[in-house]
């Protein structure tokens, strides 16, 4: 009996062809990335560092010595030859990776309809449309050396490590980010909001490090709608409060609904917005959130700002799962370009996840796949078979049932001979 999981492709190439070809030519044709390589194209390095990030491999060296063991299935990608170590470290010295960065956002558009509603279809708290909302934030990736300049006072021995800082804005309706920017972690979040653009009717949920209450006065006169927290030392002035009766929040919730006229250094009134003040039932936290929309029920709000965690779930499923605590490179773009590459990766997992209707969880499926990559079987049969049948439990019924199976392994032969 013949296994119907059987692939014509391992599994590398299955997971490299979510990559539609057009997408990567239109990238490589924007940025004139092939251009002066002979053998080193923009696929290869992609493909390379692909399986490096996904096989958690932490080393250049490793990771081309590692490729031998693939033996000949990267011919399925037109690969022939496996590269020398200087060869893939020239290119990623080289190259510049914001090709890498033109093809995340071409694929994260080309998927972005199929992976609609894949988290979150429903309205938040039966008020707010999760198309209408977006959520951004920023995570650090620490570095060795200073090549990107580091967070915080310098130490107080040696140089200070460097650190660079990804900027993400994710749809609230899908768990992949439309939007990724990347900066040395010395740079204020606010460099962040320059990149975006804000449109009318949405709603942006972030924390109170991108505060800007200039960016905020626009926003009014042009109906964004913003969620953040405000800071101990914000001043204003109360206009109008709402209390919540006492034994209402002793247990958590929503103390009282204000409305203040926030000061910008010697200006007062400079914005006026609603103040909601929140007790977190579990931790008995005091939060305070600020907003420009005063339409919504305060426990929408607050709803609305749990949901911006999402982002911090996603940063910490890319690390997880990911090669990024040490690098290939220690060049600005190669370091982005295993950065980009390992986002590439995540949003084809995802994709995968989507497929096979969740039925795994995103970090079983990336390390069934991880510790298979070799493999002829198909990744998404597999993934969906839910329980063995005893034909595919049975290892002799394969093709191979021909030849002699009691045949003794080159140690026993050795032992038992003359």
């Amino acid at each position: 009996m013949q296994s119907t999981k059987i692939s014509g492709q391992p599994v590398i190439c299955q997971l490299l062809s979510y990559i539609p070809q057009h997408l990567l030519q239109q990238a490589v044709d924007l940025h004139q990335s092939d251009r002066y390589y002979k053998t080193m194209t923009t696929y290869r390095q992609l493909a390379f560092i692909f399986y490096g990030v996904v096989s958690r491999i932490n080393s250049l060296n490793s990771l081309c010595k590692s490729l031998l063991f693939l033996k000949n299935r990267l011919t399925y990608l037109g690969i022939r030859e496996l590269p020398a170590v200087s060869t893939l470290s020239d290119a990623n010295k080289n190259r510049d990776s914001a090709v890498f960065g033109t093809l995340y956002h071409l694929l994260v558009n080309y998927y972005k309809n199929y992976l609609t509603h894949s988290y979150l279809s429903m309205f938040v708290n039966g008020e707010v449309d999760p198309q209408q909302v977006k959520i951004f934030d920023s995570t650090t990736i620490k570095l060795f050396l200073e090549i990107f300049t580091g967070a915080g006072p310098s130490r107080l021995h040696g140089k200070r490590k460097g650190g660079l800082k990804v900027h993400a804005l994710m749809p609230l309706d899908r768990y992949v980010p439309e939007l990724v920017w990347m900066s040395p972690a010395s740079y204020h979040d606010n460099h962040f909001l320059g990149q975006l653009e804000f449109l009318p009717g949405f709603t942006y949920v972030f924390d109170k490090g991108y505060l800007n209450y200039q960016l905020f006065k626009q926003w009014a006169a042009k109906s964004i709608f913003f969620v953040t927290r405000l800071k101990q030392t914000a001043q204003y002035r109360i206009l109008k409060t709402t209390h919540t009766q006492l034994h209402e929040f002793l247990g958590g919730g929503v103390i009282c609904d204000q409305v203040i006229s926030l000061h910008k250094g010697t200006q007062p009134g400079f914005l006026t917005a609603r103040l909601i003040t929140y007790k977190d039932p579990v931790s008995g936290k005091v939060l305070r959130f600020l907003t420009n929309q005063f339409t919504y029920q305060a426990q929408t709000v607050v709803a609305l700002y749990k949901n911006r965690w999402l982002m911090e779930t996603f940063f910490k499923q890319l690390k997880q799962n990911f090669e990024l605590s040490t690098f290939y490179s220690d060049s600005k773009h190669g370091i982005k370009t295993q950065v980009w590459i390992a986002l590439i990766a995540q949003l084809i997992f995802t994709v995968v996840h989507k497929q096979v209707r969740e039925c795994e969880l995103f970090t079983t499926l990336v390390s069934i796949s991880t510790a298979n990559l070799g493999a002829y079987q198909c990744l998404i049969s597999t993934l969906k078979c839910k329980r063995l049948s005893p034909q595919e439990r049975n290892l002799e019924i394969v093709q191979l049932e021909i030849f002699d199976l009691k045949l003794r392994g080159h140690f026993q032969y050795a032992q038992n001979s003359p």
